[in-house]
């Protein structure tokens, strides 16, 4: 996602020019900030949220280690209402939205239409089927494959590739926002063996839904570009509007386009980009996102505005908004293996906030590291692994304790931004944002593989192929 520094965004100012005030806490042991007389939680590492002071906006912005920023419990408290949703086709009326308040806390798949069953709890939904000895779970919505309720990426085992591209070259594809370009690096090399021209700022590199095409989201160039995997042939560019980010509906029904600049996220054919509908968001940067266990709702992160959005997926209606706090710059989205835990990872607070995601509710923060910003889970499950981009170092969260267990610095610095991990789970590769360049990192014990040169503003690479049965989108959210 785009920063509060550096050449590569548009809409964007400082995180200090922001009309707001900030919250902060004293830093505690190894880095992480907690309240003086306050023990962490998970181990030493995260901080309770009822614990953060606030002070003002100038002292924040004057403070050159850039403090974790919090919201108040006042803030928490307040129930961020959003009065109407606006359906631009089908001729539904409006919609009214529900408030949800936070007190107190810190494309080759068929459309089968959605189930209305969304609205139900995400642990509750569906029935239990027996599948290779593993009890697997209905989703929510007709026609998404059933899954591990124990394990949500139990598909994406190390090399436990899918037929459908199992006999796919493996590359990793880099856009270069600021030179209008991807290139395209062989993993076996770590060389750049070729660089293709694409629309004006190309943000992230796709996977679809059904795993047969990856899609360059060209943002202001307001095009996606298809690319053939099989292949690595780049197709014809497709017109969609604002294309910041793409993802896909758990069901492959939908794709869904963030469309940042214009506050919306636009359903669309997942194989012609036709507009199937449009869901006016009432806030600003909406960008990232992540699905429920069985598919019935997503959680949206709104960077500029430092918000949350809980989204019926099948309704595509708005459920409720979470306000994080002033100061707040919320970026990647991922939910825990068992479901039980949302992770949000903020770039100005140096950090991840968790959330219940069924009660929609906050539960806590995890300092990890300046300019917290992609969050990916390592093959086994059992890793969260956090590109800290402001201090070009990687935090390894463990599941099981909810704890940094340790964090991993490139040599010299760099800015690690978004990326993916390698089919054998044993490589994690990051854009290096500003700095030009991608990182091959050993996910064994953290030491830089390969720092490879790339075009200006690199930004959501994809590694591909990747395990998994279909994605969910972003750079490769596989289930």
């Amino acid at each position: 996602m785009g920063g509060a520094a550096g050449p590569a965004r548009r809409r964007l100012g400082s995180a200090c020019g922001h009309a707001r005030s900030a919250r902060i806490s004293p830093v505690s042991a190894g880095g992480a900030r907690c309240p003086a007389g306050l023990s962490a939680v998970g181990g030493g590492t995260a901080c309770p949220v009822q614990s953060i002071r606030r002070i003002s906006r100038r002292e924040w912005c004057r403070r050159p280690d850039r403090p974790v920023v919090a919201p108040s419990n006042a803030d928490r408290s307040r129930a961020v209402k959003t009065s109407t949703r606006r359906r631009s086709l089908l001729g539904a009326g409006a919609v009214a939205a529900l408030a949800v308040a936070c007190a107190s806390c810190a494309g080759g798949a068929p459309r089968p239409t959605a189930s209305a069953a969304a609205a139900k709890p995400s642990q509750g939904a569906g029935a239990d089927a027996g599948a290779g000895g593993v009890r697997m779970r209905v989703g929510a919505l007709s026609g998404m494959p059933e899954y591990d309720p124990k394990d949500l990426y139990a598909a994406d085992r190390p090399n436990e590739l899918s037929p459908v591209v199992k006999n796919d070259p493996s590359f990793v594809y880099v856009p270069n926002t600021e030179s209008n370009t991807v290139s395209v690096i062989d993993p076996a090399t770590y060389k750049v063996v070729r660089t293709v021209e694409v629309g004006e700022q190309p943000q992230h590199v796709v996977p679809g839904w059904d795993l047969k095409m990856l899609w360059v989201n060209n943002d202001q160039g307001n095009s996606l570009t298809p690319i053939d995997p099989a292949t690595g042939r780049f197709g014809t560019p497709v017109a969609v509007h604002d294309p910041y980010n793409l993802y896909f509906t758990p069901d492959g029904r939908s794709a869904m386009v963030m469309a940042e600049a214009d506050r919306q996220i636009v359903f669309r054919d997942p194989h012609t980009m036709a507009v199937q509908d449009t869901l006016d968001v009432p806030c600003a940067g909406v960008n990232h996102v992540d699905f429920s266990p069985d598919g019935s709702y997503f959680i949206a992160s709104c960077e500029f505005s430092g918000q949350l959005l809980k989204v019926d997926t099948a309704k595509r209606t708005l459920l409720g908004v979470v306000d994080l706090g002033h100061g707040a710059m919320p970026q990647d989205v991922k939910i825990s293996p068992d479901g039980s835990v949302w992770y949000v990872a903020d770039m100005t607070a140096n950090g991840v906030w968790t959330l219940d995601g069924d009660r929609f509710k906050v539960t806590g923060f995890i300092p990890t590291g300046a300019g917290a910003h992609g969050l990916y889970v390592s093959r086994d499950s059992k890793d969260l692994y956090i590109s800290n981009r402001g201090e070009g170092s990687i935090s390894v969260l463990d599941f099981a304790t909810n704890a940094v267990r340790v964090k991993w610095r490139i040599p010299g610095g760099g800015s690690p931004d978004m990326g993916g991990i390698s089919a054998d789970g044993k490589v994690l590769w990051l854009s290096g944002r500003y700095n030009a360049e991608v990182y091959a990192i050993s996910t064994t014990d953290g030491h830089l593989i390969a720092r490879i040169p790339v075009g200006q503003g690199p930004h959501g690479l994809c590694v591909y192929p990747q395990p998994g049965r279909y994605s969910l989108g972003h750079t490769g959210i596989f289930r």
